[in-house]
């Protein structure tokens, strides 16, 4: 039962302004309020995965419609506030990283702290200060971590719209951003949605993907998407694909790096998306000679853990196959060879080959 003072146009109105602030304090860039119209996208979504663009990404055709309904997945559910937070640190490198063959490039979300602790304690913090003020208001808190359309969500809220890289952009920030949600059953106001998507006529993002991904403004085939290859694929890496993987090792940002509304980019002040071990300038043969139980220790609380060891050295073993031949290159591929899985031994023979040492 909600409070009585609740049922007031103006308390509720209060209440959600105060949110919107209290999100400010919890470090959060923007706070939105939705009631979410989602089963608009329910064809759409499934003629996706009809055509295979999911991939090996299975969980993306498990729980029904659920989705598409956030009462199903949170029962009760009336709004949902949709939040953004920024994470580029002012100091990383981006494009002239990429440029640079024998350095790694890692997708700047992954440099620091796993996104998803961080933006989940803020979003319960949020949570519980909202309960401190109405008493229990039947709330869930989601980080990418469960059946939601939180881009379109957020796009329905007003936070953006979906761009043809099938990001959300805002004029306020481009999309150097992640996203996180609370489902709430307080009857609050909601905010005014994005009426046009102001990608106009470019299509920089999809014509400069290093793996041509995009099928067509706003559909992604992950079976090439780098940041799929690099962080959920299994098994081999497509030998076509290798070359066009350039020095990325985990994740890519090329289709934001592209997009025009990168230039308001705002950078993050929080600590926890600073670089850890020097992700963001490390040289490839020093990563790649980490053994496990270093990669294990220096991925502690990091979202790389997720792609685990041996995918991390065969998205190396990739990434020097591509790197400039020197020395230092094909020894540490051609010392691999002698203690390395089948699967990386597979790419190490690719990449010395690329330096034409034949194996």
């Amino acid at each position: 039962m909600l409070p009585s003072f609740l049922s007031s146009p103006d308390e509720l109105n209060q209440l959600a302004d105060d949110i919107k602030s209290w999100a400010i304090e919890f470090g959060f860039a923007e706070a939105r309020i939705v009631e979410p119209d989602l089963a608009q996208y329910k064809d759409e979504f499934n003629q996706w995965l009809n055509n295979q663009y999911h991939a090996g990404m299975d969980y993306l055709a498990n729980h029904g419609d659920m989705r598409f309904y956030p009462e199903q997945l949170h029962p009760g559910t009336r709004r949902v506030i949709s939040l953004r937070m920024h994470y580029l640190p002012q100091s990383v490198e981006t494009v002239d990283r990429l440029k640079t063959k024998n350095k790694a490039y890692i997708a700047r979300y992954a440099l620091g702290r796993d996104y998803h602790k961080l933006i989940r304690k803020r979003l319960t913090q949020l949570a519980k200060k909202i309960e401190q003020r109405v008493g229990d208001h039947g709330y869930r808190a989601f980080v990418d971590s469960a059946p939601i359309l939180e881009r379109q969500i957020a796009e329905q809220a007003g936070m953006g719209w979906i761009g043809k890289n099938t990001l959300l952009l805002t004029p306020k920030a481009g999309s150097w951003f992640l996203l996180g949600e609370i489902f709430t059953n307080l009857p609050l106001p909601v905010d005014e949605p994005t009426q046009t998507r102001h990608c106009g006529s470019c299509t920089a993002c999809l014509t400069q993907c290093p793996t041509d991904a995009f099928v067509e403004p706003w559909v992604l085939d992950a079976g090439k998407c780098i940041s799929y290859l690099t962080i959920e694929h299994k098994g081999p890496i497509p030998v076509e694909l290798r070359r066009k993987m350039g020095n990325r090792i985990f994740g890519c940002d090329d289709c934001q790096l592209v997009c025009p509304w990168t230039k308001f980019a705002k950078y993050t002040e929080e600590e926890d998306f600073q670089p850890r071990h020097n992700l963001d300038s490390a040289d490839l043969v020093e990563l790649f000679e980490w053994d496990e139980e270093t990669f294990l220790k220096n991925t502690e609380g990091s979202p790389i853990r997720r792609t685990g060891y041996e995918n991390w050295r065969r998205n190396i073993a990739v990434a020097l196959g591509n790197a400039p031949t020197d020395h230092a290159t094909t020894y540490a591929l051609e010392n691999a060879l002698t203690h390395s899985s089948d699967l990386v031994k597979e790419h190490v023979i690719w990449a010395l080959a690329q330096h034409k040492i034949p194996r």
